[in-house]
């Protein structure tokens, strides 16, 4: 059942005291049924920083309620918090308090949505200027890819309960005076992501209460994420988004391929080194070690040989000196001997001639006499 509700009731109910978001909530809708139970989901990783998570919640439509996963959205400040909406019950009846961005985080029917939404305040994170922090105790981030990053286990056990609205047989919490000042501060409305996966998350069957029990099933929830833009649950760490994820996986395959094709070209360009006497001596000795069964016995290399063989002293042996006459130097030759000329005496002449007639006349005259 599905009741408008006009202005002079939102205002009897506030003077009854139904806990709304604050003065400025808007109360769209009012069920005579109460909402099922808080799931408990996975939560995506952050894909990016900056980015903030909005829970899931339980919306309701014709066909009845059904739930609208949460989302890593841009916050539309910078410094500005969520605060989820919730379910509150008065006089038979559970309305709905729109959820808000605003500087701090407002009254959220003590509902425990998880990770860093436990009922009161926002723990899955703070901002330090400009740049937002995570609480990795309660927050699923990569902090391969996020290191702006910090750990506070106390909000574990600080908890409330995971009822589905506020009222009896529900959350009993009560606005404190520092959730009342931040209701009637400055607030604004979801963003366009927020509303457009509200009305994505209605037509899928489901998502549906009537139809998964008030139980949404985790391979739905993931399902609807990967239809919509975001991480599956389920997905491994590192993977910034759908999209982006493809983004990453294409310009890796074009990395690789063009790594691979520089390889081969330098393959290609490289001289090929022919192999040594020694390697190829190696080798065949491995082969037929391998064929005979018998162990491999390597050559000793070079320094193996050198430390197993001592050096031994060198001798040093004197040169033989010898007559300088004796050394020849690389240039000289030994000249082969020239033969003598030996002269052939004339002719005697068969008769005395006046040549020697002198000779005869001193052999004459050396006789002696007698």
């Amino acid at each position: 059942m599905k009741i408008k509700l006009p202005t002079f009731v939102l205002a009897a109910l506030l003077f009854a005291g139904l806990p709304l978001a604050s003065s400025n909530a808007y109360v769209g809708i009012s069920v005579a049924i109460a909402p099922p139970a808080i799931p408990v989901y996975t939560q995506p990783y952050c894909p990016s920083p900056g980015y903030l998570w909005t829970p899931g919640y339980w919306a309701y439509s014709d066909f009845g309620y059904y739930w609208v996963p949460g989302v890593w959205v841009e916050p539309p400040r910078i410094g500005f918090l969520w605060t989820p909406g919730y379910w509150g019950y008065n006089n038979g009846l559970y309305l709905f308090n729109e959820g808000y961005w605003g500087p701090t985080v407002g009254f959220y029917g003590g509902i425990n949505y998880g990770y860093g939404y436990g009922g009161r305040g926002y723990y899955g994170g703070r901002w330090a200027g400009n740049t937002f922090l995570y609480n990795t105790a309660v927050t699923r981030v990569n902090r391969n890819v996020i290191t702006t990053t910090y750990v506070n286990r106390e909000v574990v056990n600080n908890t409330g309960t995971r009822a589905g609205f506020n009222g009896p047989g529900g959350a009993k919490a009560k606005p404190t005076a520092q959730e009342q000042a931040a209701a009637k501060g400055q607030h604004i409305a979801p963003t366009g992501a927020q509303s457009s996966r509200a009305e994505a998350a209605k037509k899928d069957p489901a998502l549906q209460a009537r139809n998964n029990k008030g139980k949404p099933k985790s391979a739905a929830i993931n399902d609807f994420h990967g239809k919509n833009g975001q991480q599956p649950a389920t997905a491994g760490e590192g993977k910034p988004g759908k999209q982006a994820g493809a983004r990453n996986r294409a310009g890796n395959a074009e990395t690789a391929t063009a790594a691979r094709q520089s390889s081969e070209k330098a393959k290609s360009r490289a001289p090929r080194m022919t192999e040594r006497p020694a390697a190829k001596a190696n080798r065949a000795t491995q082969t037929s070690s391998l064929r005979t069964n018998k162990p491999v016995q390597a050559k000793p290399t070079r320094e193996v040989r050198k430390a197993a063989s001592p050096r031994k002293p060198v001798q040093r042996v004197q040169p033989v000196q010898r007559h300088p006459q004796a050394v020849r130097g690389p240039q000289q030759v030994r000249k082969a001997p020239q033969p003598t000329r030996v002269r052939q005496a004339a002719p005697a002449p068969r008769g005395r001639g006046p040549a020697q007639a002198p000779q005869d006349a001193k052999k004459k005259k050396r006789k002696p006499n007698g």
